[in-house]
């Protein structure tokens, strides 16, 4: 069977010795050298600053929130953050979980993010915060959500675990908004096994973070805040540099999927609008089928042929019940019935790539 998405496994002798010394130094956690070392070169790498390191994803957004400041009430009544209903859940399951009403307003039909003309009706006194999703790493329209920020004193935070490595204007997309996260899970294009990060815009921020991701400890005896346990192990640091080692080559192989996915697909399907000047890192091949009867039939031809697609993002999640909310968002609900996520990883052989892209020409002929 052709999965969706395959972990990206690096050079098994070079993850052997960063063990070995892990071993050596009995150092497994509590920021220890592999974390330090990741923490700096992801931070030459992508080209920022104030990198923090974390557990997993969902954590990066959680404590984002909470050291910005967006999850306290205001009037004893729970802040509220704008974001999107075309995301994985965590994005508004995160702002639920820390008491912040998730506001779903509706996405442009080409990029399929969050669209800026929609925020401003959606913005009440109990607003802290617009939560924008880079979806399938295609940035938002930045400058245009920064000014409604600026305009309505809102914090900005980017869920950007999609958009590891993109550039927007020669310039890393990370670098916009009080913060944005990032996951390092198994199946992104970046990962380590488990885990995520955070970039803010301040360095108070990250200090803040800091001790939130340590119980709120700061040294042997002093306890500063309330905090979680959110660190990054060194087991999962170890991984991750050895996967950036190797980031050319993976980038590389997937860019040539891509690309021959668009050259035979593009004249029959719906296809992302990429935002301009856009450096992208190829992390998903998202298509959209005339209607939902066809994605459906899509799916099930494709497993009949021995691969898995995904209905990624589905459903939209105004229609989530356990997110309490009673919006329609209609561009988002039409993009998330009739979307697949094709199979796209650095080992997808020719041959098997035509062997998806055949079997779907010949469902759009039925």
């Amino acid at each position: 069977m052709i999965p969706v998405t395959k972990p990206y496994l690096p050079n098994r002798e070079k993850l052997n010795a960063y063990i070995d010394g892990i071993y050596e130094r009995n150092w497994l956690t509590n920021n220890g050298p592999l974390t330090q070392e990741l923490t700096h070169r992801l931070e030459h790498y992508l080209g920022v600053e104030n990198l923090l390191l974390v557990s997993n994803g969902t954590l990066a957004l959680q404590v984002a929130y909470r050291a910005l400041g967006i999850n306290d009430p205001i009037e004893g009544k729970a802040a509220e953050a704008i974001t999107t209903p075309f995301t994985f859940v965590a994005t508004a399951s995160s702002l639920k979980w820390e008491g912040v009403e998730p506001v779903f307003v509706d996405i442009d039909s080409g990029s399929w993010n969050l669209d800026p003309k929609n925020i401003e009706s959606a913005i009440t006194p109990q607003t802290r915060a617009i939560v924008p999703v880079h979806v399938f790493g295609n940035p938002c329209e930045v400058e245009a959500i920064q000014t409604i920020a600026e305009q309505h004193n809102l914090k900005v935070i980017y869920d950007a675990a999609h958009a590891f490595g993109v550039k927007y204007k020669g310039e890393s997309i990370l670098k916009w908004g009080d913060a944005a996260t990032l996951s390092f899970h198994a199946t992104k294009v970046f990962h380590t096994i488990e885990g995520g990060a955070i970039i803010f815009k301040r360095k108070e921020d990250l200090e803040k973070a800091k001790l939130l991701i340590n119980f709120g400890i700061s040294g042997p005896d002093n306890i500063n805040t309330l905090g979680i346990n959110a660190k990054m192990n060194e087991f999962n640091a170890a991984m991750g540099l050895c996967v950036l080692d190797e980031m050319e080559r993976n980038l590389n192989a997937r860019a040539a999927v891509w690309h021959h996915y668009e050259k035979a697909l593009s004249q029959h399907l719906q296809l992302q609008g990429k935002t301009e000047v856009l450096d992208y890192n190829y992390a998903y091949f998202p298509v959209v089928f005339e209607s939902e009867e066809q994605a459906v039939r899509v799916i099930a031809t494709l497993k009949e042929n021995g691969v898995l697609a995904r209905r990624y993002f589905y459903p939209s999640l105004e229609s989530v019940a356990c997110l309490n909310t009673k919006t329609k968002q209609p561009i988002s609900k039409d993009i998330a019935s009739r979307i697949l996520c094709l199979p796209l990883f650095d080992e997808l052989s020719q041959d098997d790539q035509e062997k998806i892209i055949n079997s779907i020409k010949a469902e759009l002929k039925r």
